[in-house]
């Protein structure tokens, strides 16, 4: 098992095109860490923007009686990808992992795959 800083640190450095990572709590909007982001990327602003986009989406599956839970969401920028994966263990409800990757330096399917790896590890 992980904690939050170590997590953060694997997916930076497992991730090709890591450009900033966090840990957060959508029921909240707080991110409970961050690495990465910069000038441009500011990652406490995105935690409390995509906590948005994960309640709008909760919400839309209700409406729609749709069964199941959410493992990621994707969102494609001209030169980025924003990737959301809801952290599924016990410890870990209410939370999601958000990773920002450089579009034309990234492997989109491994990223998936490492940010699977990392969550099912993750212990907050």
């Amino acid at each position: 098992m992980a904690n939050v800083e170590i997590s953060l640190k694997e997916i930076m450095t497992t991730a090709e095109g890591a450009m900033g990572a966090a840990v957060v709590d959508y029921t909240s909007g707080m991110a409970l860490g961050t690495m990465g982001g910069g000038k441009d990327l500011d990652l406490g602003v995105a935690a409390a923007g995509n906590t948005d986009v994960i309640r709008a989406k909760v919400r839309t599956m209700e409406h729609l009686g749709l069964k199941g839970e959410i493992e990621d969401i994707l969102i494609t920028l001209g030169s980025q990808y924003h990737l959301i994966r809801l952290v599924q263990s016990r410890q870990g409800t209410g939370l999601f992992i958000y990773l920002v990757l450089d579009r034309a330096r990234s492997n989109l399917a491994m990223a998936r795959h490492q940010l699977k790896r990392i969550e099912a590890e993750l212990e907050v």
